[in-house]
C-alpha cells in the first residue's frame, strides 16, 4: 500500500494550496482519510479527517474555515484545500488511511504517506 502525497512548496500569506494524495495497492472507498502535519521537534499532529463516505468531516481548530478535506473514492484519492495560509501552517503534511471510524489519533492510523512539505512565507 502506498500513499503518495503532492503540492508541496513554497507560498505567500494569504494563499491557497491543494495538497492530493493518491492511494494505490489497497481501496480507500471504507478508509477514514485523514492528514496530519508536523515541524521538526514536535509530534505529528491531526490536521483533518473526513469519513468513508465524505459525509463527515473534521478539523483541527486552527484550521477551521480555512482548509477542507475532500475525498474522491473513485480515483483513490483524498484533498486538502488550503486558504488564507499562514506562516504557522508551514510544515511536512503526511495522509494516513485507516479502517474504522474517524480518530484524530495519529497511532490509530494503519497507512501512512512519505509527506509534502511546504513553507508559507511572510
Amino acid at each position: 500500500v502506498q500513499l503518495q502525497a503532492s503540492g508541496g512548496g513554497l507560498v505567500q500569506v494569504g494563499d491557497s494550496l491543494r495538497l492530493s494524495c493518491v492511494v494505490s495497492g489497497r481501496s480507500i472507498s471504507y478508509d477514514t482519510m485523514a492528514w496530519f502535519r508536523q515541524v521538526p521537534g514536535k509530534e505529528r499532529q491531526f490536521v483533518a479527517g473526513i469519513s468513508w463516505s465524505g459525509g463527515s468531516t473534521d478539523y483541527t481548530d486552527s484550521v477551521n474555515g480555512r482548509f477542507t478535506i475532500s475525498r474522491d473514492n473513485a480515483k483513490n484519492t483524498v484533498y486538502l484545500q488550503m486558504n488564507s495560509l499562514k506562516p504557522e501552517d508551514t510544515a511536512v503534511y503526511y495522509c494516513a488511511a485507516r479502517n474504522g471510524n474517524a480518530t484524530s489519533s495519529l497511532y490509530t492510523y494503519e497507512y501512512w504517506g512519505q509527506g509534502t512539505k511546504f513553507t508559507v512565507s511572510s
